[in-house]
């Protein structure tokens, strides 16, 4: 029974092979869902171990830009907590709003902005999952983003805090959008997350996020946006975010 659920967002699959006695299926071949389509995302569910806990684990996600229904984007973190799982990790690849955020920086989700225009608890509300109305007050562990902070003190990496806006996608903003949101109070910008942070929430799990920023948003470095960037700043930056979510991990287990 896994105690963690973690969600790898595009170019940051590495944690996957760090789990023991690990079973991978994927996920075309789980009832209802389709195979993922993001460049990126290899798109499999793996239980195993990380650092002797517990865990599933799920490489890649689905995002409404494909196509999918909000509820569709959130049935992977409804299934850790149906499998047992208490905590999710949500992480992600996202744009700099915050200009001193550059490619490579790591930033812990403090809290969100859904500017999607969708919420996966649209409709009748399913009593046995949670309550009608969700309070997001604390949508983001303060607890679990603390031993975020420690586990990259420990393991030597710097990660920065900030807001993660959630945008329906698939293209990428404009300047004056990007100038917008940090307006709004966003740090970064992309296309997932939110939703998942909303139904975990709902479900009853404390969740916790880092996204990666891979580049600056439309506007600040005066280049076209590219998602070839977004792979590179994952394999670049994705080892040391496996060893902050391996350490983090492994100090809930003990």
């Amino acid at each position: 029974m896994p105690r963690v659920g973690i969600v790898l967002g595009s170019g940051l699959g590495g944690l996957a092979d760090d789990l023991e006695d690990a079973v991978a299926i994927p996920f075309a071949d789980l009832p209802g869902w389709p195979e993922a389509t993001a460049p990126g995302h290899i798109g499999r569910l793996l239980l195993g171990r990380l650092a002797g806990v517990p865990v599933v684990l799920l490489q890649g996600r689905f995002h409404l830009y494909e196509g999918n229904d909000p509820g569709l984007v959130v049935q992977p973190v409804l299934l850790f907590r149906r499998l047992g799982a208490e905590i999710v990790v949500l992480t992600n690849a996202a744009g700099g709003v915050d200009p001193t955020f550059g490619a490579g920086t790591l930033m812990v989700i403090a809290d969100h902005l859904n500017l999607t225009g969708r919420t996966p608890l649209l409709g009748p509300n399913a009593d046995g999952i949670g309550a009608r109305f969700t309070d997001l007050t604390e949508a983001w562990s303060p607890r679990l983003r603390a031993a975020l902070k420690v586990a990259g003190a420990a393991e030597g990496v710097d990660l920065a805090e900030g807001v993660y806006a959630g945008l329906l996608g698939p293209q990428y903003e404009t300047p004056a959008e990007v100038r917008m949101l940090r307006g709004l109070g966003a740090d970064a910008v992309g296309m997932s997350t939110v939703l998942e942070c909303i139904a975990a929430r709902w479900a009853g799990l404390e969740v916790c996020g880092v996204t990666l920023i891979t580049n600056a948003g439309a506007g600040y470095s005066g280049e076209p946006l590219t998602h070839d960037e977004v792979l590179a700043a994952g394999a670049e930056a994705g080892p040391r975010l496996t060893r902050v979510i391996r350490r983090f991990v492994s100090e809930l287990g003990g």
